[in-house]
């Protein structure tokens, strides 16, 4: 009787067999393919067009360069749709400068942005990453920040709206060369003088005032002035 004696490439043969199945239970899955991400962000729930206005607290003196900056930040990163204006709420308030009126706009809340966003950590990132910016007031971490309410938001807006009024307002002219009128407010307040011509262009007369003496000249608005 013959007996086959085993060759060392049937015993290869058998050893793999042996470890194959050990193999397939320890081998690890694919790794799956490289996440490749996009702006904005794919996993972010959609914009639902659910804005609301919150208050950001900004570097003071700041705030029109740091508006800019979020803008083109927003406009980089594709973000528009998460995204409505930016509001630096301002007043208007009239200054004398060498016996001048000079009116100008004043920031109401110095160091604050009034922005419309629908807030989701996307925009919290981006604002946070601006230089400049603090964080939206109120918020914390694990708290959300709360929006402004509808008075607050009314209010804001109507502001703004009654200073774009005024700067296109030109008021009618009241007066007439020869009129007689009273200094009201300015350096020469309860001062009298003549009208010596109307300019209507700049909502102002040209008044003639007596001072030590002598007759001088004076560029004045019409709520400057009133009827002697």
């Amino acid at each position: 009787m013959v007996i086959d004696e085993p060759t060392a490439e049937s015993e290869e043969t058998q050893t793999a067999e042996a470890a194959a199945p050990e193999a397939t239970a320890t081998a690890a899955p694919p790794a799956p393919p490289p996440r490749v991400l996009t702006s904005p962000d794919p996993d972010m729930a959609p914009p639902t067009g659910d804005r609301k206005w919150y208050v950001v607290k900004v570097a003071s003196n700041r705030e029109d360069s740091i508006k800019e900056a979020i803008e083109k930040r927003i406009r980089i990163e594709g973000l528009q749709d998460y995204f409505g204006e930016i509001v630096i709420p301002t007043e208007k308030v009239t200054e004398m400068r060498k016996n001048k009126r000079v009116v100008k706009e004043r920031k109401l809340y110095p160091g604050y942005l009034m922005v419309s966003v629908e807030f989701n950590d996307r925009i919290l990132l981006l604002f946070r990453e601006t230089t400049g910016v603090g964080d939206f007031v109120g918020g914390s971490l694990g708290k959300l920040p709360p929006p402004m309410s509808d008075r607050e938001v009314e209010r804001m807006l109507g502001q703004m709206q009654r200073i774009d009024e005024v700067k296109d307002q030109v008021p009618s002219a009241k007066f007439d060369r020869g009129d007689r009128i009273k200094v009201r407010d300015g350096t020469f307040a309860g001062m009298e003088g003549e009208v010596k011509e109307v300019l209507a262009d700049k909502g102002s007369v040209r008044v003639e005032l007596t001072i030590f003496g002598r007759p001088v000249p004076v560029e004045l608005e019409y709520w400057q002035v009133d009827y002697a």
